[in-house]
Order: C-alpha cells, then sequence, then structure tokens
C-alpha cells in the first residue's frame, strides 16, 4: 500500500498528543501510516514507541535548530520535498492553528487541492466538513493532486495497532526565506491537571447564564467531576467571567468531545459553530425556548444553580 503521511503534534517534552494518534487511526484506512516528525533533536527517538503503538509504520524525522530554530516555514518546506519524493497516497495533518498554516503552505508549493476541518475521509479521498459554521455538511475532494486534509481533533476514537517503525532522517535543504522568521523565546504556559480543552474527551462550558467568574466554580467542579476541560461561551468572555482561551466557538475554540456539557448558554450559532460536533451534547438552560435545545441530546429546563449540584452528588455517589 502507499504510505499516508501524518504529521505529528506533540509537546515540547516529548510527549504525543492525542490528535496525532487518531490522524495514525485514520491513515490506516488509507494506506500504510508514516509519521513525520519535526523538533528539537532526539524527538523521534523519544516519541517512536508511542507512534508504533498506533500503527506507524516509518517515522521520518525532521530534527535539529534549522527546524526548530523557526516557524513554520522550514517545515513546510521539508514536507513537500518528502511528498515529491515518496508520492503517498495521502497527508494528515492536525486541524490546529499550525497544521492548517503548514497544510496551507504545502497546497501551494505542490500547487495542490486542500482540505480542511474535516471530519471524515473516505479511502477515495471524500471529506467531510462542517461548513457555514457548522451548519451545512458538505462532502469534498480535491481536484489537483492528492488528499492533503487537516483533521478536526475528536473526529475519531483513536485505536492501538501495533507497528516496529524504521526511522529515517530527513536531508532538509532551506531556501533563505524558509528561515527569516526565528523563534527568539518560548515560554511554557502553566497547565493543571485538567486535559486541554480541543483534545478532552469531556467538556463542560459556562455561559452567560453563569453569572459572575466567581459562579464558574460550579462549572470546573462539575469538569473535574467528570475528569473534563472547562469551556466558555463568546458571552461569559466578553462579561469577563472566563479567560479568553478557554473560549468555544467560531471565534475560538472547536471541540468534538464524546460528551458537551452546556450551562447557562443560549445556543447562538457562533457558539454551536464550535461544539456541534460533539457526539453527545446535554443542555441546562432555565429558557425552554433557547436554542441549544434544538442541537441538545438532553435538555434540563431549570436553574442550573440547582440542577448542577445535584448531578455532581450524583456523581459522586457513583465514584
Amino acid at each position: 500500500m502507499a504510505e499516508v503521511l501524518v504529521l505529528v503534534e506533540a509537546t515540547r517534552d516529548f510527549a504525543v498528543k492525542k490528535v496525532t494518534l487518531e490522524l495514525l487511526t485514520l491513515a490506516r484506512t488509507l494506506g500504510s501510516p508514516s509519521a513525520v516528525v519535526f523538533g528539537a533533536d532526539g524527538a523521534a527517538a523519544a516519541l517512536a514507541d508511542k507512534l508504533g503503538e498506533y500503527g506507524a509504520e516509518k517515522i521520518y524525522a525532521g530534527e535539529g535548530a534549522e527546524i526548530d530554530g523557526h516557524l513554520v516555514a522550514p517545515k513546510a518546506t521539508a514536507l513537500a520535498d518528502l511528498v515529491k519524493r515518496v508520492q503517498p497516497a495521502a497527508v494528515l495533518l492536525p486541524s490546529t492553528q499550525e497544521g492548517k498554516e503548514i497544510a496551507g503552505r504545502l497546497a501551494v508549493k505542490l500547487d495542490n487541492g486542500l482540505l480542511t476541518d474535516v471530519v471524515e475521509l473516505t479511502a477515495d479521498g471524500i471529506a467531510t466538513q462542517p461548513a457555514f459554521a457548522g451548519q451545512v455538511v458538505v462532502k469534498s475532494k480535491v481536484t489537483r493532486g492528492i488528499p492533503i486534509a487537516t483533521v478536526r481533533p475528536n473526529s475519531l476514537t483513536p485505536t492501538p495497532a501495533a507497528a516496529s517503525p524504521q526511522v529515517e532522517a530527513l536531508e532538509i535543504a532551506l531556501t533563505p526565506a524558509d528561515t527569516l522568521a526565528k523563534v527568539v523565546d518560548r515560554v511554557v504556559e502553566q497547565k493543571g491537571s485538567r486535559p486541554e480543552l480541543t483534545e478532552a474527551s469531556v467538556v463542560v462550558s459556562g455561559g452567560r447564564g453563569v453569572g459572575s467568574g466567581d459562579n464558574f466554580k460550579l462549572v470546573e467542579e462539575l469538569a473535574d467531576l467528570l475528569g473534563g476541560a472547562v469551556g466558555a461561551s463568546r458571552a461569559a468572555v466578553d462579561s469577563g467571567f472566563y479567560p479568553h482561551q478557554f473560549q468555544v466557538g467560531q471565534t475560538g475554540k472547536t471541540v468534538s468531545p464524546q460528551l458537551y456539557i452546556a450551562l447557562g448558554i443560549s445556543g447562538a450559532i457562533q457558539h454551536r459553530a464550535g461544539m456541534q460536533t460533539s457526539k453527545t451534547i446535554v443542555a441546562v438552560n432555565k429558557d425552554a425556548e433557547a436554542p441549544i435545545f434544538e442541537l441538545a441530546d438532553y435538555g434540563v429546563v431549570g436553574d442550573l444553580f440547582k440542577v448542577v449540584p445535584q448531578a455532581a452528588e450524583e456523581i459522586r455517589k457513583r465514584k
């Protein structure tokens, strides 16, 4: 089978992100998965066991200061050279800020079609994508070149399929234009014990109905009981209830967890665009006419300050 290239996304301390495991799972349905690792020296070796656990049959390693010391341009150039050399069946990238930028540059370099925010991709290259703020689901296919697709996190469940990948070092030939932007400093964001918002399998979000920043403790408590992440609507963020980096919606982050709980969120189109592909949606709102109930699998019409503590108590009893 032809290779399917998967761009690996990992943390600075060499932990593979969940979206990469999803990409490898998808790649196995399209061909022979090959992981592409860009980063500091030793990255490929540190990630090899985990990538092999999820089916990577080969690992291409682009390591060193010329890659790690610059922004995305060197990665796009190196990936384009690799595509020309191995002629893969497809290229899969995470639908993240960096993944999308690399994908766009790659498509231009190869004069190739591009599919973004894909939630499903068939063996014959037909992609399923939400469009127009999620109001329409379309089927798309590139008309020129191979499928280059950015895949939305949490679009599928990653499943292991053990392999023993061979690591091949990439010879990287960069142009002066590739190194115009240089990384001069990196600051590690302090994170708590909760999972990252876009990768969490459970997300509990609060909206304007939560009432205040102090009341978001109720949202956090339920999220922690369920082992989930905390999100917020744009209205809650604009009101100063919760930091902007936790905003879910068209102008925030897109999530697709197994369970999404919306507390005090009316369900404006801006918010729905960022969460409506969630597998199961539960909404709590005192307004029976709130648009969120049109989308919810389960809805509770009631005061969230009474409903949530009762739900939390039941969860504690079952632990």
